[in-house]
């Protein structure tokens, strides 16, 4: 039986923006890799993170290591229901990814680049000019979506869209296409067709910038995993996991992923060459019921890992079960030893106060939670303190 881990509160960073009038969503933060690249094969390490907020008008970035500089605010192209958005590392660009096109903005406002692409809703054939041309119809606000990141150094734009792009012209049976954009000028470098028909999606980068990690969410279809590798010349797409798992975070070295089940029952760690299983974690063996559920109720004994874990460090991964847990209590996050042939829980986390959601890893050693209300981002590490309890193994190192 695993042990206890007391979270150390490092930071609490509040919201830019005001959410009582739900015109925007929850903060976030956003991994950013070290300016200078490791000798040798060019990986980023995790460097600084970026606190980002979407609201309906405007995109707002605050770097926390620099408190006294002025928040940057990005006027949006469209309202943040129409889509996704990141960040350049250097926060000085936000690309928007939207319904009908990705779009590059500075802080002016002014559109540094655009790549217009088949429309996300599933029922038109429209290669749109401009979100107005949708603005009323209803059927798009519940479109399918994809996603836009930032490459590790930050020159390239990964993008997962609704084929065709523009310059190509009209094609019903056009599958979702990988982008990548050169992110100076908005070029597309390089394209290949994923053989999805997404829902959703989520980048994962990857510390070597010519690498970058797709996850695809089909809804009940399935979840398929992508990996691409940009040469300089040529896009090539590897397919892992036989759209069973969801891809959700890299190991600091780049060499080891980490998934969750379709359904949460399994986290799996797998090798980054060729996708294969090094070790898995069923929380059947691992999670027990959770101590304030109903002694009579059965469904209890069923515990699912959330939707969002990842590497604190290359041996050890945070996962959550607070989705499940939030039926019948606080929500319980885990520390995962992935060191050697097999994962096993190492410690529960304890916090000083409640907390909600799911732990969001940073990469560094640490991890964020959302406040409930979500007008604050705390960011936690283990406290090296004391460890309570029997735990298999140390983690307060």
């Amino acid at each position: 039986m695993a042990g206890t881990a007391a979270a150390r509160l490092v930071t609490t960073l509040a919201a830019p923006l005001d959410r009582a009038q739900n015109t925007a969503d929850a903060p976030q933060l956003l991994r950013r890799p070290d300016p200078e690249p490791a000798p040798g094969d060019g990986r980023r390490a995790v460097g600084r993170p970026l606190l980002v907020q979407r609201g309906d008008a405007e995109l707002i970035a605050v770097d926390p290591g620099a408190p006294d500089a002025a928040p940057v605010r990005f006027p949006a192209p469209w309202p943040r229901d129409f889509g996704t958005f990141t960040v350049a590392p250097r926060g000085d660009l936000a690309v928007f990814a939207g319904v009908h096109a990705v779009r590059a903005v500075d802080p002016t406002g002014a559109v540094r680049w655009e790549v217009r692409h088949g429309c996300w809703d599933g029922s038109c054939r429209t290669l749109h000019n401009a979100y107005e041309e949708y603005a009323a119809d209803h059927r798009h606000i519940y479109a399918d979506s994809g996603s836009a990141v930032f490459s590790a150094d930050g020159a390239l734009v990964w993008a997962h869209i609704r084929g065709p792009v523009a310059a190509s012209g009209p094609d019903p049976e056009a599958l979702d296409e990988w982008l990548v954009i050169d992110a100076a000028d908005g070029r597309v470098l390089g394209r290949a067709e994923t053989e999805t028909v997404a829902a959703g999606s989520d980048h994962v980068p990857h510390p070597d910038p010519s690498r970058m990690g797709l996850s695809v969410g089909e809804g009940q279809d399935g979840v398929p995993l992508r990996w691409g590798r940009w040469d300089g010349e040529k896009l090539s797409v590897e397919q892992f996991c036989n759209d069973e798992r969801i891809l959700t975070g890299v190991s600091p070295s780049g060499d080891r992923f980490v998934t969750v089940t379709h359904y949460g029952e399994a986290l799996g760690v797998h090798r980054i060459d060729d996708g294969s299983v090094l070790a898995e974690l069923d929380t059947e063996h691992a999670v027990p019921r959770h101590p304030e559920a109903d002694p009579d109720d059965r469904d209890a004994d069923e515990t699912y890992w959330d939707y969002e874990c990842g590497f604190l460090d290359e041996e050890t991964v945070i996962a959550g079960t607070a989705e499940r847990d939030e039926e019948y209590g606080e929500p319980r996050h885990w520390l995962v030893s992935t060191a050697g042939a097999e994962m096993r829980v190492a410690a529960q986390v304890t916090y000083p106060f409640p907390v909600s959601g799911a732990p969001t890893a940073l990469g560094d050693g640490t991890w964020y939670t959302v406040s409930g209300p979500g007008d604050a981002v705390h960011v936690w590490s283990r406290w090296t303190g004391r460890i309570d309890g029997p735990v298999d193994g140390r983690v307060d190192g």
